[in-house]
């Protein structure tokens, strides 16, 4: 006899009742969802996963981002940070991923319970589909006559892979601000770059300027330095009328001419998506974080007496740790590219990637395979308690909306 774990995850279509009533000769009546649950429960997934996991995240991304020789390794790096920077070094870059994650995981879960829903009712009781049935992955009824009342196994990886897929397109930006506000490593906030999360957008979108004169500098008259690597403190010699043609001192043809040329150096939205592709690669890898929790819930529901919070606990936090186990390289890869100096406007350095396999090559030809594994320890530490934690708000969450 099979056991149904009643889980949202697990169990998409909540059939118990059904099955029961198909048992008795009687048609089943099908559940009524609503689609909006899953985004609602999200949002208490991501508040759940910030508060636990984001200093273990800080911590990875310095590794992964720096030399070899700033850090020993992850205890080195996370006592230096609190040494230098307090308890809330370790915090840094929180607000993004604060509302980012509330928004991500309301965008990724919700998504996935639809996906599910669609390939169950659209794909998976097709019986044309059902003849080709792994038994492992599969998780059907005996007989291809019975209707089938669970998505098997290869049906939640699919799903997962296309929230995966969804929600990269605001992960994107927001891991982009993020990456960035981690790696500034200056106790003095007068010394950032970036004072904040909108700060660094500001910047990354459209940068301000300074308009310098021929007779201060040997640059010509039309060049253009970003306000963030020519401080006006440190030029005191700079008056008012020979900044910015926003004070109105030059004609008025030279200063559109000037601010046109500022908002062509500008990245603008294309800039702040800088990292898109190698968000989509990382989050392709869903398709086994989201495969890997379904076997792990029947499992667990099978062959063990745990309730079921914990059975989302503990599926979730080893799926995840799964997860990061096959897409920690691809992660690596994604923070170089995020961090790497966007130039132009935002005159932050000159730009080194031109996209994921420059970084990947960087990232062999000077630190080997070990290089895809730096901060690896921090990553596989956290992912299993932030996510296991996750879980078990999104999954009482959902049970509390369906008894409603």
């Amino acid at each position: 006899m099979s056991v149904t774990l009643k889980s949202s995850i697990a169990n998409p279509d909540s059939t118990n009742a059904s099955i029961e009533t198909l048992g008795q000769g009687q048609p089943a009546q099908k559940p009524v969802h609503k689609n909006y649950n899953g985004f609602i429960a999200g949002v208490f997934s991501g508040i759940a996963k910030l508060s636990v996991g984001h200093p273990f995240d800080t911590i990875k991304v310095r590794l992964q981002t720096t030399e070899r020789t700033q850090f020993k390794g992850p205890l080195d790096c996370l006592l230096q940070t609190v040494r230098n920077e307090g308890v809330r070094g370790l915090y840094k870059g929180a607000t993004p991923p604060l509302v980012g994650w509330m928004f991500m995981d309301s965008i990724m879960l919700g998504s996935l319970t639809y996906y599910r829903r669609l390939l169950h009712e659209n794909v998976f009781t097709q019986e044309n589909v059902r003849r080709y049935r792994p038994p492992i992955i599969w998780n059907s009824e005996s007989s291809l006559s019975q209707p089938t009342h669970r998505l098997p196994t290869v049906g939640h990886a699919i799903a997962g892979l296309m929230a995966g897929f969804t929600v990269s397109f605001i992960a994107a930006p927001v891991e982009h601000v993020k990456a960035r506000l981690q790696i500034q490593y200056a106790a003095d906030k007068q010394q950032r770059l970036y004072s904040g999360p909108i700060d660094c957008t500001k910047k990354i979108v459209c940068s301000s300027f300074i308009i310098l004169r021929s007779p201060l500098s040997n640059l010509p008259y039309t060049s253009i330095i970003p306000d963030a690597l020519l401080p006006h403190s440190q030029f005191p010699s700079l008056t008012p009328s020979t900044l910015h043609p926003s004070h109105n001192t030059l004609p008025t043809s030279q200063c559109k001419r000037l601010t046109n040329k500022t908002q062509l150096r500008a990245h603008g939205l294309h800039g702040l998506y800088h990292g898109l592709a190698s968000t989509l690669i990382f989050r392709s890898f869903f398709f086994i974080w989201w495969g890997s929790y379904d076997l792990l819930s029947r499992a667990l529901a099978t062959h063990t007496a745990l309730s079921t919070p914990s059975i989302n606990f503990w599926a979730g936090g080893l799926s995840a740790q799964l997860f990061w186990i096959a897409s920690y390289p691809s992660d690596v890869i994604k923070q170089r590219v995020m961090t790497d100096p966007l130039g132009g406007a935002l005159g932050d350095g000159e730009r080194r990637f031109r996209g994921w396999r420059d970084a990947a090559t960087a990232v062999w030809r000077r630190d080997g395979p070990r290089g895809f594994w730096r901060g690896f320890v921090p990553c596989f530490l956290r992912a299993f308690p932030a996510n296991a934690v996750a879980l078990v708000a999104f999954e009482g969450v959902m049970r509390g909306l369906e008894v409603r």
